[in-house]
């Protein structure tokens, strides 16, 4: 039986890298017949990195048959999984999110969860001294990942270790961080092709606070004019997003990546009150520019309030 390799749904780069990598281990290291996956169509900065390292798109699948054999990568929320995840026959669980419950599997099994910026660092840890028989594409994948979680190290989530493994990587490969760094935020950037609902929808997270049901958006660019620019339509989007996914609110962050800060949308009082109540901020229009602010995982989901 071949394992499944998947991360979760809306797949940006290390949700597509990691299976990649983690599924040759399995493959050509361990001898277990395994195959990465994706749960939707990358994300333009994961689609260039696939490009660039001549890695090929793993197949779409919209679910999991029950009793297939899979690891779960950069998750471990059933939300951002197949519905029937828990009839899988899950194998492994490598991540490093916070814990958030409701899987259950069948059998113990192998859980590495880490406080680290990037599931592929997490793998390079794991994968240990057999990364030196990594073709050169496995470990642009990885460096990929780490270079996109970490925001080339702006991230509050990056630690020294994130920053060393990347380092080690890109010498390996003879890759300047910075010019490679640039070359994926450009990707990352162009989402002129999406619409305003895929836009929500693209890199977001489902979080409870308050008795609100929110869906929390993180836009990461260097080019944010391209994204204010389609605030009025973004903001009417969102109503419609909300009732379909079942929240109450979509919050929209625009991360300048450069700037080393956010822009939240503010559409209603709703998120006024959220964005006082979480970020000391004081709201006087439409939006509202939040200093220092990078993070959904470390800065935003810890801070909200209502």
């Amino acid at each position: 039986m071949t394992t499944l390799v998947f991360g979760h749904k809306s797949p940006d780069t290390d949700s597509t890298g990691s299976p990649i990598v983690w599924a040759w281990y399995l493959s050509d290291v361990k001898g277990v017949p395994a195959k990465p996956v994706l749960l939707g169509e990358p994300n333009t900065e994961a689609a260039f990195m696939l490009t660039h390292w001549q890695l090929p798109k793993p197949e779409i699948v919209s679910g999991v048959e029950a009793g297939t054999s899979v690891v779960i990568v950069d998750t471990n929320n059933p939300a951002e999984l197949p519905e029937g995840i828990n009839d899988c026959k899950i194998e492994a669980i490598i991540d490093h999110h916070m814990l958030v419950g409701g899987i259950k599997t069948k059998t113990p099994i192998d859980i590495t969860i880490r406080p680290l910026a990037c599931t592929a660092t997490v793998m390079h840890d794991l994968i240990g001294a057999d990364l030196a028989k990594a073709p050169k594409a496995i470990k642009g994948a990885m460096l990929s990942c780490i270079l996109s979680d970490t925001l080339e190290f702006r991230s509050p989530t990056t630690t020294a270790h994130d920053k060393a493994v990347a380092e080690a990587l890109a010498k390996d490969l003879g890759v300047s961080i910075p010019d490679f760094a640039a070359k994926l935020f450009e990707a990352k950037s162009d989402v002129s092709a999406f619409s305003d609902e895929a836009l929500l929808r693209m890199d977001s997270k489902e979080y409870s606070i308050g008795g609100k049901e929110l869906r929390v958006s993180v836009l990461e660019t260097t080019a944010p004019k391209l994204l204010l620019d389609r605030k009025a339509s973004l903001m009417a989007a969102m109503p419609g997003v909300a009732q379909a996914d079942g929240a109450d609110q979509v919050l929209l962050f625009i991360v300048d990546i450069l700037k080393e800060e956010a822009t939240l949308l503010v559409p209603n009082d709703l998120v006024k009150t959220i964005a006082e109540a979480s970020f000391g901020a004081k709201v006087s229009g439409d939006t509202v520019v939040l200093p220092g602010i990078m993070s959904r995982k470390k800065q935003i989901l810890p801070a909200l309030k209502v």
